[in-house]
């Protein structure tokens, strides 16, 4: 794999924009070393150019994704834990397609269209537990294997092999616990669309999570809006960060750590991005009001009171907060962290498999995005947002939590489960709707992307080409 930092580093014309600190050489010094996937760099100096602004609200381009995008890729559906006996169910909508993902009576994971073929009525919705699958309309049913066991008046279907009546497959994988499904029968492999994904994030054990939060909510905007916030910390510093009364970033919240100017940002064609974003490391925009480990220290723990704490000689802020984490998460989930490292206790670490897919995989941060169209409507999303805990070291844990939708004006932080995430997505969702309609409104038709900070979407947008045009198209 690439060791070279970013391409960028080494062009006169980027030069300056090289963020410092590096985050691979700030690794060195951390008293747990991270896991080898996250020593690992690849960037590329992608294209310059500016994205069509119509790409985000045309109905003729939502056409031509879900032709080749939605109807092409591998999508993760739910988790292995939500459908743990035979007969669970997970139904997947995707546009205009809907699969049932089912716990077989084998016990293997298979997956079916969710369309009756008497006269197409949809089979079942959301998720549950079926002996057999039995459309409402007319009562023909499946069995878990997906062939058609009974319908009633059948003298009068003499014209039909009922015994050849199958709901056609779907192509169906796992991986770290999540249920991937493929629409094309004759698309590669899960393991090959994977790409670098199993080696970076097998150490963190993700399969070993179960699924302790999933809320949705449907936002005024096209998916790759919604998606394009949370894949760049170029926002953070306006939209995140706490200021004074003179207007200037404070020391404090998010501010403490370097969600934004350091950030580390990778690409390994043609499906995974990454951001890294430091824990105990201050924001550029604050480093002159922290220039001690100590004053770092004292800053974290300011939004916890009753927490006072104090270096010991020679460690830095960052191995004191990792192992501060340790114990309060490990005692929280009834889990040994202490071979944890420092970035899976600190560090804000995203991986994006295209199209839709965001997984965090550090303790701390352990979420999961997924965005796709409302629909046939490429002006709305659905946007939803998962909670991967850790399974207790005696293997217990409670029941997966079932989706909850929530209403048009209902805020994120109302729901508790989300604890400090939800204020965070309040602050980020006000701008979905603004987006959408100035890119409607734009004389410019365009949108122009940061070199660095925002080469995550460059290169999402470089692969989404490349699915409607073909590996030779020309980056935009």
């Amino acid at each position: 794999m690439p060791k070279d930092k970013p391409a960028f580093s080494q062009t006169p014309r980027f030069a300056s924009l090289v963020p410092k600190p590096w985050v691979q050489d700030l690794y060195p010094n951390d008293a747990k070393q991270p896991p080898p996937g996250l020593l690992n760099e690849s960037s590329d100096n992608l294209a310059t150019t500016d994205i069509p602004a119509e790409r985000y609200w045309s109905h003729e381009w939502h056409k031509m994704e879900v032709d080749h995008v939605w109807r092409k890729t591998w999508q993760v559906t739910c988790r292995i834990e939500e459908i743990p006996n035979d007969g669970d169910f997970v139904v997947y909508d995707i546009v205009d397609d809907s699969v049932i993902v089912v716990r077989s009576s084998t016990g293997d994971i298979k997956a079916f269209t969710n369309s009756c073929l008497h006269r197409g009525t949809s089979i079942v919705d959301g998720a549950g537990s079926v002996e057999e699958f039995r459309c409402p309309y007319h009562g023909w049913s499946y069995n878990l294997d997906g062939q058609l066991t009974s319908l009633p008046a059948a003298w009068d279907f003499s014209h039909l092999n009922i015994d050849e009546l199958q709901l056609p497959t779907v192509q169906v994988d796992t991986w770290a616990g999540f249920v991937f499904i493929n629409l094309d029968p004759e698309c590669s492999t899960l393991d090959e669309y994977l790409g670098v994904l199993p080696d970076h994030l097998n150490d963190f054990n993700i399969d070993n999570r179960y699924k302790a939060v999933h809320v949705s909510k449907v936002v005024p905007c096209n998916w790759k809006v919604a998606q394009e916030a949370f894949i760049e910390g170029y926002h953070v510093a306006e939209t995140h960060f706490e200021k004074t009364l003179e207007g200037k970033i404070a020391a404090s919240g998010a501010a403490v750590s370097n969600y934004d100017t350091s950030i580390q940002y990778d690409y390994w064609k043609p499906h995974v991005t990454r951001m890294n974003m430091l824990g105990g490391i201050p924001s550029g925009y604050i480093s002159d009001q922290l220039q001690s480990e100590q004053a770092i220290v004292d800053a974290y723990f300011a939004r916890k009171p009753g927490d006072t704490v104090t270096l010991a000689k020679g460690q830095t802020a960052r191995s004191l907060i990792a192992e501060h984490n340790r114990k309060i998460w490990g005692k929280s989930h009834n889990v040994d962290l202490s071979a944890a490292s420092d970035a899976e206790m600190i560090d804000q670490i995203q991986y994006t498999l295209f199209p839709n897919f965001t997984v965090w995989p550090t303790i701390v941060a352990p979420l999961v995005y997924r965005f796709r169209p409302d629909g046939d409507d490429p002006n709305h999303s659905i946007f939803e947002i998962w909670m991967l805990l850790p399974i207790a070291d005696d293997g217990s844990h409670p029941t997966p939590m079932t989706e909850l939708r929530l209403d048009e004006d209902q805020l994120w932080s109302s729901i508790p489960e989300l604890g400090g995430y939800g204020p965070v997505i309040d602050q980020d969702t006000p701008n979905f709707p603004r987006i959408q309609k100035g890119l409607k409104a734009s004389k410019k038709g365009a949108v122009s992307l940061a070199n660095y900070q925002e080469n995550r979407i460059r290169a999402f947008h470089d692969t989404l080409e490349m699915y409607l045009f073909g590996p030779d198209s020309s980056p935009q």
